[in-house]
């Protein structure tokens, strides 16, 4: 294993620097919070050498944790199966999913192909990197004994981003780019309503407060044939908007989940401390009789 420290510059150029450097056959990506079940490249890999050209992209099943991989929780979505590359984007934007980064083993070939992590991107560039992979493959082949852990950020990454912050133009700019790829491989009525989709879908991340964006993606609602409308907040949080208004209410629906979640990463945390306190001691009275053992 090579280490390499440099200046920060962001993640995407962290993995452009990590591509000019490796030499294996397959890249597989990875992030801080991610976690691979010993065998999922071996199992990836059994499917690639089976026939399949360096062309196909390769996904496997995963889970989110908080501190404990063994809670994982796997929930299947309508991306876990083999599709084509239109039928993935599609999916995937019609109904807001996605795969998580350490899911794909992409070939050298492939991943020369679709060309360089977008430095501009600082949020979302893994999201419109893989969409240039998918444009320049064969189609998706999913793994399910391929097992990928990911550790839950608890959050959507632009719930708390302040108003000025270049995040949500980063995220408008990957909006942009789906819509673009997706059109590139299929202009029909289908894919323009799936398009409109996915702009209602992060519509509510911008209003109110960023109305130069909003305006934007309204105009390309309208140029794709549909209509916006105003982000509807969960029932719950109704009569907060009734009383405080609509900034508040929707800050509400984000910080409340928020909250929760916190309380059970705590209560999660601090099962995992002990259960590795129960092994550490374990481990330790082991290793302490091995030495009486070795001195008598």
């Amino acid at each position: 294993m090579t280490v390499v420290t440099e200046k920060n510059q962001g993640a995407s150029a962290a993995r452009n620097r990590a591509f000019e450097l490796c030499r294996g056959d397959y890249i597989q990506w990875l992030d801080a919070d991610d976690l691979l079940a010993r065998d999922k490249i071996v199992k990836q890999m059994e499917v690639a050498e089976a026939g399949q050209s360096k062309r196909t992209l390769l996904s496997a099943a995963w889970g989110y944790f908080m501190y404990r991989p063994s809670k994982a929780k796997f929930i299947p979505t309508s991306l876990w199966c083999d599709l084509s590359p239109v039928e993935w984007l599609l999916r995937k934007m019609e109904q807001n999913l996605h795969m998580q980064t350490a899911t794909w083993l992409v070939s050298r070939e492939l991943t020369e192909a679709a060309g360089s992590w977008d430095t501009r991107l600082s949020l979302d560039d893994d999201g419109e990197y893989f969409c240039r992979v998918l444009m320049v493959s064969n189609g998706v082949r999913f793994v399910p004994d391929g097992i990928v852990f990911y550790r839950r950020p608890g959050f959507s990454r632009l719930s708390n981003v302040d108003r000025s912050n270049n995040k949500l133009e980063s995220q408008f700019l990957s909006i942009q780019l789906h819509l673009k790829y997706l059109r590139s491989l299929e202009d029909s009525e289908r894919v323009r309503a799936s398009c409109v989709n996915y702009l209602q879908s992060w519509l509510i991340y911008f209003y109110p407060n960023k109305p130069d964006i909003v305006a934007w993606v309204q105009q390309l609602a309208a140029d794709l044939g549909g209509r916006l409308d105003i982000p509807r907040l969960r029932w719950k949080y109704a009569w907060i908007r009734s009383i405080f208004g609509y900034d508040f209410a929707k800050r509400a629906q984000f910080l409340l989940p928020q909250m929760k979640w916190s309380a059970s990463s705590w209560w999660d945390k601090a099962l995992f401390c002990l259960e590795n306190r129960k092994y550490f001691t374990v481990t330790t009275q082991a290793t302490s009789s091995a030495r009486i053992r070795d001195h008598s």
